[in-house]
């Protein structure tokens, strides 16, 4: 266990980060918060945080990179609107990893820190309008709370057109319905307990979607068992019901959540977990392939990537002794900005000039290939509820490897290839 899980204190004079809602997360019922542009947070669970400590090497490239453990707290502004603010833990200013707030939109007086000099670096200010306004906005969205969550399950599947000649990610901030509630949420238990606790510890892990400049996320469910083996009779019961009642029971996985801008029609889609409960496996294959698909075309170029991705996953779980990654979930990442293709035999300005519009209405002519690489990322997320006899204290002890989750994979695999083959890859 780390040094900075143990401390208890904050440093007393240390100055905070203001955490803001991650706007991409699509699924979960945990809060996850922007910390900065390649860190999040979210609250320390000790089993995940075990985990992350005592993760086995090889599979460190398909999990987030663990950054430390901070101090979040519930606070109040002058004009007593609500915020959660992170700390560094006393004597643990290492923990902080690589955080630079400076390219985050300053919205107080607050300060940001480093580990690399021992001191804290302030923000530049922010009109006082501006934060009015910002936080009236908040305040109202926060006594929305429980109808926008009713709201939410009635509206499973959400579609927003978007100006494509504007900064697509900018406005993407504006409509993940899913992220708002979960910060929502959050704020509102935090208030509830203020008055017997008011300090937490939340654990920062890397922002997988800072490299994409309009991240489209999937989020799945992974395994054929979701409760843990500490779990009551009655979340076992309610878990084992909607393994039953879902694609988890057939095919070891299931939609938890989905945002895809397809640039081809200019639009955003949002699929929240209660629609990916009632999906057949049928519908699954078809979630997937909406999922990669701009709205004109399929995006064939991902699938080869996202199946190496996963073989390689499953190669690495088969070989992991006693894990049961309960409850976990399989992010897949990529940008939802194509990027233009040019002729294989244009010269260095040819490639500097050549604009999206350009390439589309020349396709054609001569063979292209995309300007950059096409990148997919796959990680899993979310070891609230994993177990291994390395961890000690648990009074179940399994052997072998996670075959539910490995299924699940596999059933994946198979999908995916079968998603290529009918395209004509």
């Amino acid at each position: 266990m780390s040094p900075a899980f143990r401390a208890m204190d904050v440093e007393p004079r240390a100055k905070g980060v203001l955490l803001e809602p991650f706007v991409h997360q699509v699924g979960g019922h945990s809060c996850v918060l922007r910390f900065n542009e390649t860190t999040l947070c979210k609250p320390l669970v000790p089993r995940e945080h075990q985990f992350y400590e005592t993760l086995p090497a090889e599979m460190r490239k398909f999990t987030p990179q663990y950054k430390g453990v901070v101090s979040v707290r519930f606070e109040e502004d002058e004009d007593r609107n609500l915020c959660l603010i992170a700390y560094p833990l006393k004597g643990d200013h290492g923990t902080v990893d690589i955080v630079d707030n400076s390219d985050c939109e300053p919205k107080s007086k607050l300060l940001r820190w480093t580990n690399k000099k021992h001191h804290v670096l302030e923000t530049e200010k922010t009109p006082k309008d501006w934060l009015r306004q910002h936080w009236k906005e908040e305040k109202m969205k926060s006594h929305k709370l429980e109808e926008e969550f009713e709201w939410l399950k009635k509206s499973e599947v959400l579609y927003y057109s978007v100006e494509k000649k504007g900064n697509v990610s900018s406005q993407l901030k504006h409509y993940n319905p899913w992220s708002m509630k979960c910060h929502q949420q959050q704020l509102q238990r935090m208030k509830e307990n203020a008055k017997h606790r008011n300090q937490y510890k939340f654990i920062l892990l890397e922002n997988l979607t800072s490299r994409y400049e309009v991240p489209c996320v999937l989020d799945l469910k992974m395994g054929t068992r979701q409760h843990g083996d500490d779990a009551s009779e009655e979340k076992a019961a309610n878990q084992i019901r909607k393994c039953q009642q879902s694609t988890s029971a057939v095919i070891g996985v299931r939609v938890c959540g989905m945002q895809v801008y397809q640039a081809g029609s200019g639009q955003l889609m949002f699929m929240n977990k209660y629609h990916g409960r009632k999906l057949s496996v049928q519908g699954f294959k078809e979630a997937l392939f909406q999922f990669f698909h701009n709205g004109r075309y399929l995006r064939r170029e991902l699938l080869g990537p996202v199946l190496k991705k996963l073989t390689e996953l499953k190669a690495v779980l088969e070989q992991q002794e006693s894990y049961r990654f309960y409850s976990s979930s399989l992010l897949v990442i990529y940008d939802g900005k194509e990027w233009p293709e040019v002729a294989l035999d244009s010269d260095a300005e040819d490639l500097e000039d050549l604009s999206e519009e350009s390439a589309d209405e020349s396709a054609g002519a001569y063979a292209y290939k995309p300007i950059g690489t096409s990148s997919v990322d796959v990680r899993m997320i979310d070891f609230a509820h994993t177990t291994c006899k390395l961890y000690g204290e648990d009074s179940v002890v399994h052997e072998g490897q996670d075959a539910g989750y490995i299924f699940g994979l596999q059933s994946l695999i198979d999908i995916v290839t079968e998603i290529s083959e009918e395209s004509g890859e």
